[in-house]
C-alpha cells in the first residue's frame, strides 16, 4: 500500500473529466513503456522466528534507520516514526514502506527490462539481508504468515492503517488477515492509450486466477496446512466486495478511462489526508467529496492527490491509475518474484502475445472466470476447466509470454533475453507442481510437521 509525502498541493479538481483526463495521462509510446515490481516480504526473528514488532533495540524502525544511514535512503515520518524510505533522483531507486502487519515492501523504480528488475531485487535484498542480520531479522516470502496468530502480529504506526483497521471488518470476515497476515508480489505495466489500456486490462483480469495458481505459495495457517494453494486468494475473497475482485464491467462495452473513474468514484473512501494528518471520512464516496459534501469535512473538495491517495485503497485483481498494475500473486522467492514481472511484461508489451491471450480468453464467460476466480485458492493449476484443468491454460499462459519475450530480445550482458526469468514457471507447468505443493511435501516429509522449518529452509 502506497505512502504518501508531502510536497506540492495540486489544484482543486472542478469535474469528473479531470479524473478520467488524469488517468488517460498515464499513455506513453511503446518505447517508454516501463516495468514495476512491487513485492513484500515477513519479518522474522533468526531465533525463535517470532514477528518484529516496530519499536525496540531489534524492531523494524531500527531496521530502517540502519538502512537509511548505511546505504543513502531518504526517511518518510510520520508522527517521529520512520515509515518509509525513498531515494530521490535515483533511476533505481524506489521505495521501501511497510505493510500492517509489518512486511516490509520494495516498490520498485520502473525500468526497461526484467534483467533490471532481477539487479534491483537482488541489491534490495542484500541491503535488507545486511541491515537485518545485524539485528538477528530474516525475510521470509509467502503468501500468508505461516506460523503467527493475527493477536501475535504486530501493528504498524501509520494512521492510515489504523482508519483501515476500524472500516475493514464492517464490510468482510478477512479484511484484518488480508492487511496483517498476507503478502504479495505484483507488477506495474504502461498502455499506449485507451484501447491499448482496455485490452491489456481484459487480458491481466481473464488471466490472473491463472496468474494465482501458478504462483500459490499459502498452504499454511498458524503452523498448520489450511487446506489451500493459495490461502492469501481465498482471504481476498472476503475482504471488502465494493473494492475487490475481477470488475465484470471491464468486459462490457462502453469500458475505458470514464467507465473506471465511475467505479471509482462510487468506491467508498477510506481517509482524507490534511495539515499532515489522516482525517476518517470512512464509507463516504469520492462522488460526494467532488460535490463538497462529506459530512467530514463539509465543503471541502478534492485535489488530484487525494484523488492518488483514493485509487491506492481499490483493490481490484487489475488496477488502473496512469499504469495498470497486476495483482493477483502470492509472495515467494527470488525466483519466484522475478518471473512475475517477466510473465506479464512478455504477454502485455509484445502485440503477438496480447493478441494471443485475448484470443486465448475472448469467448471465456463472466461466470467461468468468476468460477476460476472463486475455485482457485483451494484446487490452483488443478481447477477443473472447459475439459482439462487451469495447467493447461497456465501452460498456454507461459508459452505465450516465452515467445513474447523472446520477441522483445532485450538481452543482458550473457547475450540471454528476459526469458530466462519464466523458468521457475515452466517447470511448474511441465510437473504440475506449485510453490504451494513443494512447500507441503517439505513440511510432510523432511520437516516432519514442523513449520518452525519454513524459516530455515525459505527465508531469502
Amino acid at each position: 500500500m502506497s505512502t504518501r509525502v508531502d510536497g506540492p498541493t495540486s489544484p482543486v479538481i472542478e469535474s469528473r473529466d479531470e479524473l478520467v483526463a488524469d488517468l488517460e495521462a498515464g499513455s506513453k509510446p511503446k518505447s517508454d513503456w516501463r516495468i514495476g515490481t512491487e513485492h513484500e516480504k515477513f519479518g522474522f526473528y533468526l531465533r525463535g522466528h517470532a514477528p518484529v514488532p516496530y519499536a525496540g533495540e531489534r524492531g523494524i524502525g531500527v531496521l530502517l534507520e540502519t538502512m537509511q544511514d548505511r546505504f543513502g535512503w531518504d526517511p518518510v515520518t510520520e508522527d517521529g516514526n520512520i515509515i518509509a524510505l525513498r531515494r530521490k533522483d535515483c533511476p533505481k531507486g524506489g521505495a521501501i514502506s511497510l505493510e500492517p502487519g509489518g512486511q516490509l515492501e520494495l516498490s520498485g523504480a520502473p525500468l526497461e527490462t526484467v534483467h533490471e528488475t532481477t539487479e534491483e531485487l537482488r541489491q534490495h535484498l542484500v541491503e535488507a539481508g545486511e541491515a537485518g542480520g545485524e539485528l538477528g531479522i530474516g525475510f521470509l516470502g509467502i503468501g500468508f504468515s505461516p506460523k503467527w496468530t493475527l493477536a501475535e502480529t504486530p501493528v504498524m504506526p501509520k494512521e492510515r492503517y489504523r482508519i483501515m483497521k476500524r472500516y475493514m471488518p464492517k464490510r468482510g470476515k478477512r479484511g484484518l488477515d488480508m492487511m496483517f497476515r498476507t503478502a504479495t508480489v505484483q507488477v506495474n505495466l504502461d498502455f499506449a492509450g485507451e484501447a491499448d489500456m482496455i485490452a491489456k486490462m481484459r487480458a491481466g483480469l481473464a488471466l490472473q486466477p491463472v496468474a494465482t495458481a501458478l504462483f500459490a505459495n499459502s498452504p499454511f495457517t498458524e503452523g498448520k496446512p489450511n487446506g489451500f494453494q493459495s490461502y492469501r486468494a481465498e482471504i481476498w475473497r472476503d475482504t471488502d466486495p465494493d473494492r475487490t475482485g475481477l470488475l465484470p464491467f471491464a468486459f462490457e462495452p462502453g469500458m475505458g478511462f470514464e467507465r473506471y473513474v465511475d467505479y471509482a468514484l462510487d468506491v467508498p473512501m477510506y481517509f482524507v489526508y490534511r495539515d499532515e494528518r489522516y482525517i476518517d471520512v470512512a464509507g463516504a464516496s469520492f462522488r460526494d467529496f467532488l460535490e463538497g459534501k462529506l459530512a467530514a469535512l463539509p465543503g471541502m473538495r478534492p485535489t488530484l492527490e487525494d484523488w492518488a491517495d483514493h485509487l491506492t485503497t481499490l483493490f481490484p485483481d487489475v488496477r488502473l491509475k496512469r499504469f495498470l498494475e497486476m495483482r493477483g500473486a502470492d509472495a515467494g522467492s527470488f525466483a519466484q518474484i522475478c518471473a512475475l514481472p517477466a510473465l506479464w511484461t512478455g504477454l502485455l508489451y509484445d502485440s503477438q502475445a496480447l493478441d494471443g491471450a485475448l484470443a486465448l480468453t475472448r469467448d471465456w464467460t463472466a461466470q467461468e472466470r468468476q468460477g476460476l476466480r472463486d475455485a482457485v485458492p483451494r484446487l490452483g493449476l488443478k481447477t477443473p476447466f472447459r475439459g482439462g484443468t487451469l495447467r493447461d491454460v497456465g501452460r498456454d499462459m507461459v508459452g505465450l509470454a516465452l515467445g513474447g519475450l523472446q520477441r522483445r530480445a532485450r538481452l543482458d550482458r550473457n547475450g540471454e533475453d528476459e526469458s530466462k526469468a519464466l523458468q521457475p514457471l515452466i517447470e511448474t507447468v511441465e510437473e504440475g507442481r506449485s510453490p504451494a505443493d513443494r512447500l507441503l511435501a517439505a513440511f510432510s516429509g523432511p520437516w516432519r510437521g514442523d513449520i518452525d522449518k519454513i524459516f530455515d529452509a525459505n527465508a531469502f
